[in-house]
């Protein structure tokens, strides 16, 4: 079982958590946000990628790719 606030658990990751977990940079992540590209949610003045749908995007990309193909 996992600690309550771990990765495992957690529902949202900050904008340095998410590049990382894509492979960009932090500034590619922020202008990925500020076009849309990257789903996002405002609380204040913080930017979160929800987990659901930073997976979701990540399927779409994967579904893509395979496309192209």
């Amino acid at each position: 079982m996992h600690e309550p606030g771990t990765a495992a658990t957690r529902r949202t990751y900050t904008m340095p958590e998410a590049a990382q977990i894509l492979g960009i940079g932090r500034t590619a992540a922020y202008e990925a946000a500020r076009t849309g590209e990257l789903p996002t949610i405002r609380i204040g003045k913080r930017i979160l990628v929800p987990a659901a749908a930073l997976d979701r995007f990540l399927s779409e990309c994967g579904q893509d790719a395979a496309n192209d193909r």
